[in-house]
């Protein structure tokens, strides 16, 4: 692990006990063990740390991705429209459930209301998942999965839903009531496979014909 990256672990292990807000430059400098002039020859503030700290907690989650990059050109072959988004969410979900990114979620929701880079890094990762959403709705609906009328509204139908049920999930293990974001073995919860189940019947092709 290089400097900047114990900083950025410093700094999401700080803010994960007091919130970011009450995170100061030196209290990251005491953490990591290095006077906080060093701290500026790595970082210019604590928003730049926090921004940096998205792209490699995002990074490392990928990398250490328990589930299997998806190949879609098969999946559209073999799959039903059901199998191809719950294979896609469970993707996703095994990327944001891990353990550092997951903590690192924790910290922004709660203070994305009050707190403008956490709130740009939110609306970074929503564009992210519904240009993804979208890409993958537009080649359902080339190979027939849905009807092609529906694949901008289905795209962004889907990618919001599945946002608020992850928001609620959030909420959820914020409150003490849920101690993981999976259930039942898998990264994705419950409720959004029941969604998924749900939104394959209502928009597929077959259904509306």
């Amino acid at each position: 692990m290089n400097r900047k990256e114990e900083i950025i672990y410093a700094t999401l292990e700080l803010a994960s006990l007091n919130g970011l807000k009450s995170v100061s430059m030196s209290q990251i400098a005491d953490k990591v063990g290095i006077k906080a002039p060093s701290l500026y020859n790595h970082f210019v503030s604590k928003d730049e740390i926090i921004q940096e700290m998205y792209s490699v907690l995002r990074q490392n989650a990928q990398k250490n991705n328990t589930q299997k990059p998806v190949d879609y050109s098969v999946l559209f072959e073999e799959k039903s429209l059901e199998e191809i988004l719950m294979i896609s969410a469970t993707s996703y979900m095994g990327m944001i459930s891990d353990k550092n990114m997951l903590q690192f979620f924790k910290v922004l929701y709660s203070e994305r209301a009050t707190n403008p880079t956490a709130a740009k890094i939110m609306v970074e990762e929503t564009e992210r998942m519904l240009a993804q959403t979208r890409d993958l709705f537009y080649a359902l609906a080339v190979h027939g999965k849905i009807m092609n009328k529906n694949a901008d509204m289905a795209a962004m139908t889907y990618a919001f839903t599945l946002h608020s049920l992850i928001d609620h999930r959030m909420d959820m293990i914020t409150a003490g009531d849920e101690e993981s974001f999976s259930g039942s073995g898998s990264p994705v919860p419950v409720k959004i496979m029941e969604f998924i189940k749900w939104f394959s019947k209502m928009i597929g092709e077959k259904n509306n014909e």
